[in-house]
């Protein structure tokens, strides 16, 4: 070890921020066979249905996310709410979530627990039919709130997630 001292590790301290609203949207997308997303999209899979699973677990992984990641702030969520859309060009699937709280700290880490666990059950459902799957493109694509304000991925937001925010 280097002689500069090893200070340990901390969580954020926000004791001096104000409480404020603040969202967040995640997305990402996973990718199989175009028989996988056949069987998927008319509710034939041997497992059940992945996308009210992955809602369902999403939704559990967002109001878990401190526990899973040690340095988060544990918090009380206001609202988590997981969104599917089908991409039949792409053979894919992919995720919203949108995590929302009145707090001193955000909720970016909770929204993209909640995309990430999401696309692992739909993942977890489809690879029985096909195991070459794919997940990518998961991403914070908006945040509001705090002394910052507004954040919006560089790249824009899909039409559905700006149409999730509008009714938040």
């Amino acid at each position: 070890m280097s002689e500069k001292s090893r200070i340990g590790w901390a969580m954020a301290d926000v004791s001096a921020k104000a409480v404020t609203r603040r969202v967040a949207v995640a997305g990402g997308q996973i990718r199989m066979g175009e028989t996988a997303f056949e069987l998927l999209a008319a509710g034939d899979l041997p497992k059940g249905d992945p996308l009210a699973m992955a809602e369902i677990a999403g939704i559990q992984a967002a109001k878990q996310t401190p526990v899973l990641l040690p340095l988060c702030h544990p918090i009380s969520l206001n609202r988590v709410m997981v969104h599917t859309i089908l991409r039949p060009e792409m053979h894919a699937v992919e995720v919203f979530c949108v995590a929302e709280i009145a707090a001193k700290t955000g909720v970016e880490m909770e929204a993209l627990t909640g995309v990430s666990v999401a696309l692992l059950t739909i993942w977890d459902l489809v690879k029985p039919v096909n195991p070459a799957l794919e997940i990518g493109s998961t991403r914070l694509l908006y945040k509001a709130g705090g002394k910052r304000g507004t954040w919006i991925h560089p790249d824009g937001l899909p039409p559905e997630v700006e149409a999730l925010i509008a009714a938040l």
